[in-house]
């Protein structure tokens, strides 16, 4: 079993910026790819960000240069930096770990960011 503790959302400001944190109860980073996912109200939960065991980064096209997803493995922690907010990226956030069909997936919480002035 591995739980998922997200941490750092918030409401800002438009333009603002926000870090969102995700902590796994155990290291799974060399099996589970990692990834931040949102959901707004009346909408379906779309892909943020990923990493792959290996390192390799994926953006979903709204928030390519804007967001960056990092990964601390000492810390069993990945983050995504959000930049330049916008009020369409008010969602609540949520951490996955991604089994790859080899492994369960799980899910953190979700943490509510709102981007209002």
């Amino acid at each position: 079993q591995v739980q998922l503790v997200e941490s750092g959302g918030g409401l800002v400001q438009p333009g603002g910026s926000l870090r969102l944190s995700c902590t796994a109860s155990r290291s799974i980073f060399s099996i589970w790819a990692m990834g931040w996912y949102r959901q707004a109200p009346g909408s379906q939960r779309e892909l943020v960000a990923s990493i792959t065991p290996e390192g390799r980064l994926n953006y979903g096209d709204s928030v390519k240069g804007r967001f960056t997803l990092s990964r601390d493995n000492a810390k069993n922690t990945v983050y995504l930096q959000m930049n330049s907010l916008k009020p369409e990226d008010t969602a609540v956030y949520y951490c996955k770990a991604d089994g790859q069909k080899v492994a369960p997936d799980y899910w953190g919480q979700g943490t509510q960011v709102t981007v209002s002035s």
